[in-house]
């Protein structure tokens, strides 16, 4: 089991996209710096000034890219602080070394924070050596030792939660996107099915009154032709978006006509109206779908989050090129609508996507919270 769990860390790549070099780097590695210089200025007991001052230019310098190359900053940093504390002990030196050096606190952290598995572990290692080191060079209590162990671990275990946790956002979203893909796909695939069903009965139909009524016959091959277009433009959506096959009904779901069953007040929440406007007929189903599920989530959104509202706008205008909807609340806006833990927005902004539209959630101008999205009329470009 402890093998197992060793050889996954080891195993274990990198995160994604690290941020690369940005101000706040340049404020800390300036602060450790001037920090370094005023005290080896200041402190009578320093020896070797220049040596140890030059010494800790090198050990700061990596904090600037502690993220792209964590165990190389730990190496360059740790190994010359290895360095020093060797020649403190062949010379016979105890002179301490400046207070700066709890900045790389942040490499160890920066380490698992950062790091592939191999990385940390041996990143680890060359930390925990030059501890043991700095110790014979600077012998202190016992309680300074452990005290320092832990202050370099606690660094270290705090990288990898922080890591973990955002990993496990990470996959959240991910899994929140999957579901909303297949979701979408699922609504394609009905609305597919249905047309094609249509289809198979008007060529039935057509072949029962092809003799006996050949007028009627060329009604039903331009029914067919209209529903095989759509048909084909449902497709074109559908390529590319993954579904679990299981389970589909051969019927369209909710769509624009049901969004007045949005409207009115539940369970004393705020009451809800409806508006309709512009081109609405003859929408894609599965666009009518998508701004069914867009105004059925920002409408439970606001009565859950939205304090104090009292009035929940959706309106829904169409053109002839697209489709736009806007739902506005009165409430005070709550961390909790728009914060970073839920993922309601997040499938609602992969659905608009998928479609080839857009989406965005925010606080309005004149207080409330806002959702719009704005989707074409025929669901995805071609």
């Amino acid at each position: 089991m402890v093998t197992k769990a060793l050889r996954t860390m080891w195993a274990e790549p990198r995160p994604a996209n690290p941020p690369r070099r940005v101000w706040r780097d340049g404020v800390l590695v300036g602060v450790l710096l001037v920090w370094s210089v005023v005290e080896a200025v200041l402190r009578e007991d320093i020896m070797w000034r220049p040596l140890v001052l030059a010494a800790m230019i090198v050990v700061l310098a990596p904090l600037w890219w502690r993220r792209t190359h964590p165990l190389a900053a730990v190496a360059v940093s740790f190994g010359t602080l290895m360095a020093v504390d060797v020649a403190r002990i062949l010379a016979g030196e105890d002179a301490g070394l400046l207070t700066s050096i709890g900045g790389v606190l942040v490499l160890a952290y920066a380490l698992f924070r950062w790091g592939a598995g191999r990385e940390a572990s041996i990143g680890l290692v060359v930390i925990l050596a030059w501890l043991v080191i700095t110790h014979v060079a600077d012998p202190t209590s016992q309680a300074d030792v452990v005290g320092a162990f832990a202050f370099f671990l606690f660094a270290a275990a705090l990288g990898a939660a922080i890591r973990y946790h955002a990993y496990a956002r990470t996959r959240d979203i991910d899994e929140t996107k999957a579901r909303e893909r297949e979701q979408l796909a699922r609504n394609l695939h009905d609305t597919v099915a249905h047309h094609v069903s249509g289809i198979v009965i008007q060529a039935q139909a057509g072949r029962a009154v092809a003799t006996s009524h050949p007028e009627r016959a060329a009604e039903v091959l331009a029914v067919i032709e209209d529903a095989a277009s759509r048909t084909l433009t449902e497709l074109r959506t559908m390529v590319g978006v993954l579904r679990a096959s299981e389970g589909a009904d051969f019927a369209p779901g909710q769509g624009v006509a049901d969004l007045g069953r949005l409207a009115g007040q539940a369970g004393g929440g705020p009451r809800v109206d409806v508006e309709l406007s512009g081109e609405l007929d003859d929408l894609s189903p599965v666009v009518g779908a998508a701004l069914y599920r867009l105004t059925q989530e920002s409408v439970t959104n606001a009565r859950r989050h939205a304090r104090s509202a009292t009035r929940v706008a959706v309106r829904v205008v169409g053109d002839a090129e697209q489709v736009r909807l806007t739902v506005d609340d009165d409430g005070a806006v709550s961390t909790a609508a728009g914060g970073p833990s839920g993922f309601g927005l997040v499938g609602m902004r992969e659905r608009a996507k998928l479609l080839g539209g857009t989406f965005h959630a925010g606080p309005s101008a004149g207080g409330g919270w806002r959702v719009e999205a704005i989707l074409p009329r025929a669901g995805a470009p071609r």
